[in-house]
């Protein structure tokens, strides 16, 4: 039965931060894709049992997530956008914190923390301080105590904020690799995020759930096409303003952008391969309207 969505929603004093979501994850990797607003935090905090919903139900396996209680909980590893550490304390002796208080027996906990830490490739940083540690690392480390507990679901909320494309990478090929056997859901409005190691892709907009599906069938329902074309650079703050624009690119002939349109924006616009990124700018973009910098 897996976990279910059950018309779920969030008021905070006047403003709906979740809108009546409905919707049912089994075993894999789900992509929450929105921009910065979209109430996919509020979502989580509900699913995590930080908050509760306002109407509507969160159940696991038929069974309301907050009747479970602890039960629940012990089933459940969360990073948070921002999570809480003791700076001066060693990435082990954090672990070992965090097991202590999730309930692992302290021989339990040992064996998992070196089992972990070499998973996140930390092992042989085990004994510095947090302090010390680079973005990438304290976010590893972040997954490594949402898995202590060997969860069923595994919640990741904004998981590569602030990294570099390297770090990106080895975070996406660690999610993947932790996917085996349980329900992941990652929050991001980073499309490079999701679009190759979700099975489920799920968009969300003013609190709502508005289209769901693997990345094929969202390229699918794009209603408009992507065009390339060379433009003259003194047009181009036209273009800025009349179309969805996904890429200026300068070079010595005037600007080649990238157009999402159901018509060619010019005679010679050659029709390209539409992507994921394509779907986010169309589904959640806005004319730019800007001032365009010709020395892009």
């Amino acid at each position: 039965m897996g976990l279910e969505f059950n018309k779920v929603s969030k008021d905070f004093s006047d403003f709906r931060a979740v809108d009546c979501v409905n919707y049912t994850m089994e075993k894999g990797v789900y992509g929450l894709l929105g921009i910065n607003g979209a109430g996919k935090t509020t979502l989580m905090r509900m699913l995590c049992t930080i908050i509760q919903p306002t109407e509507g139900e969160i159940r696991w396996n038929g069974k309301d997530v907050f009747e479970l209680g602890e039960a629940y909980r012990g089933i459940l590893g969360y990073l948070p956008q921002e999570f809480g550490y003791y700076p001066d304390m060693a990435i082990y002796d954090y672990l070992m914190y965090i097991a202590s208080i999730k309930g692992i027996r302290q021989r339990v906990a040992k064996q998992r923390i070196d089992q972990l830490l070499q998973q996140v490739a930390l092992s042989k940083y085990k004994k510095r301080k947090m302090r010390t540690l680079s973005g990438g690392m304290v976010r590893r480390v972040g997954i490594a105590q949402a898995m202590l507990n060997h969860p069923k679901i595994l919640v990741l909320d904004e998981p590569t904020a602030g990294l570099d494309p390297n770090e990106r990478v080895r975070f996406r090929n660690l999610i993947s690799e932790l996917s085996e056997n349980r329900l992941v859901l990652l929050s991001t409005h980073i499309v490079s995020d999701v679009e190759f190691i979700a099975n489920e892709i799920i968009l969300m907009k003013d609190g709502k759930f508005f289209y769901t599906g693997s990345t094929q069938d969202l390229v699918r329902s794009m209603e408009a096409s992507v065009f390339q074309c060379l433009v003259p650079k003194k047009e181009v703050q036209w273009y800025l303003q009349n179309y969805l624009v996904g890429n200026i690119k300068t070079i010595p002939q005037g600007a080649e952008l990238r157009i999402i349109s159901k018509t060619a924006p010019v005679r010679d616009a050659r029709k390209q391969e539409a992507t994921l990124e394509d779907v986010f700018l169309l589904y959640f973009g806005e004319k730019a309207g800007g001032d365009y910098d010709d020395e892009i």
